[in-house]
């Protein structure tokens, strides 16, 4: 195209104004800020594409979990569970003795939540619910994205199918949405906004523990006065109601103690490479729902992931007194960083926690100051590398073929890195340089 007047200065291009409609961002592999999203412009046309992309991956999910059929199979079978749990709560009280039951008393809420669609059955229910819970995720996402090249709605959209059907066979969706409401409501300027984040992420403690973890980043001050009260008061409350209402409401913890090392965990893996080499004459053993390894040495690395996790806590604490310089985007990448963290430690690493990942980068990446773009890439091949290690390939991986177990090197090596990533890049970011002004 042609013009009749100069052309601008190529070293001072014009800078476009608000108004006008973003264009395509510059060759994305001259910056580390590069994610496939990129390539996706911002404007109407976007959230069209989101939508359709939204609808065929998760219709293709629905099928694969109709089928249920992919690898080992039997991915919805934990639902059956929940609708067992669901039987109990009928009964006026938390699942009894049940070593299955490992969560807090707010977990029940999710269970019980499929009563309200009475007309379907249990499972349609649930998975009914599921994916209203990933709509809302993806609307909220595109909202917080509307006016940016950041495009975090994508990240989610585009990630979760890589984890197959399990997403819709777990109450973690619904965790997940807790969090991401929680985050994104904590990034407004008001107190109300503020209090309702930390009632979200009191809830979600409630329901799984991590989502209190949504208010490690946020601003000190009031800010940070307003959602922790919010969240103490919101938490409390739930308990001591659903306290009243069912017995046994703490017994999750008697279960939670006698967890081992479970398979798809880093000790797992460094567990199942000693035996590969036969350094290590343990084998596995179906416990706690899920499979662990049993034999010498395993109490002992059970000890060193807790105290792992009790030291990344105290980096968690440690970085928040030295941190100086708050960005938009410092509660985001703070959260998912200390996720991170708290995943890696683990005694379990079970396949669903990429659920929580996915939603806590697709926050970061609403936001332009956000240091978690490599981050974010990492866990995208660690999500289908989940999906490969469970259903796929999970007889691999139990029995440590060295596909399984070059699977579950691969996708715990990636998260490793993440974690250390996210963990620097937070640091360097919030305490470099002088206070901001």
């Amino acid at each position: 195209m042609t013009h009749d007047h100069p052309q601008p200065d190529p070293v001072r291009p014009p800078t476009p104004s608000r108004s006008e409609t973003p264009a395509l961002t510059r060759s994305p592999f001259e910056s580390d800020t590069f994610t496939s999203a990129t390539f996706v412009t911002v404007g109407r046309g976007p959230y069209l594409a989101l939508g359709v992309v939204w609808l065929l991956t998760r219709a293709g999910m629905l099928l694969l979990l109709a089928r249920d059929d992919l690898g080992i199979g039997g991915v919805g079978r934990e639902v059956a569970l929940y609708q067992h749990w669901y039987g109990k709560f009928a009964d006026g009280t938390f699942p009894p003795g049940d070593v299955t039951w490992q969560y807090p008393p707010g977990a029940g809420l999710v269970i019980m939540s499929p009563g309200v669609l009475p007309w379907l059955s249990y499972f349609q229910a649930f998975v009914t619910l599921t994916l209203l819970a990933d709509a809302v995720v993806t609307v909220a996402l595109a909202r917080a994205d509307s006016a940016r090249l950041t495009h975090g709605a994508w990240i989610w959209v585009g990630g979760l199918p890589l984890l197959l059907h399990l997403p819709l066979a777990r109450y973690d969706v619904q965790t997940t949405a807790l969090a991401v409401l929680a985050l994104l409501a904590l990034g407004a300027r008001s107190t109300a906004a503020h209090q309702l984040g930390g009632a979200l992420a009191g809830i979600g403690a409630m329901v799984k523990v991590w989502p209190a973890l949504a208010l490690i980043g946020t601003p000190r001050g009031r800010t940070s006065r307003e959602a922790w009260t919010a969240a103490a008061v919101t938490a409390l409350a739930l308990l001591a109601t659903l306290a009243l209402f069912f017995s046994d409401s703490l017994g999750f913890l008697r279960q939670q103690s006698g967890r081992g090392i479970q398979i798809e965990s880093l000790g797992g893996t460094a567990l199942a490479v000693a035996r590969a080499s036969g350094a290590w004459p343990g084998g596995v053993e179906f416990r706690y729902g899920a499979f662990e390894y049993a034999g010498p040495y395993v109490s002992t690395l059970g000890h060193v992931a807790l105290l792992l996790t009790v030291i990344a806590f105290c980096w968690l604490l440690l970085w928040r007194l030295a941190a100086h310089r708050w960005t938009p985007a410092t509660p985001f990448d703070a959260t998912l960083a200390a996720v991170l963290l708290f995943t890696v430690t683990s005694r379990v690493i079970s396949p669903q926690y990429m659920i929580w990942l996915l939603g806590l980068a697709a926050v970061c990446l609403t936001s332009r100051h956000t240091v978690m773009r490599p981050v974010a890439l990492l866990l995208l091949p660690a999500a289908a590398l989940s999906s490969l290690a469970y259903p796929v390939l999970y007889d691999e991986v139990v029995a440590g073929t060295p596909t399984g177990l070059t699977v579950m090197v691969l996708r715990n090596g990636l998260l490793l890195a993440a974690s250390l990533l996210a963990a620097r890049r937070l640091w360097t970011s919030t305490t470099g340089g002088p206070p901001a002004a």
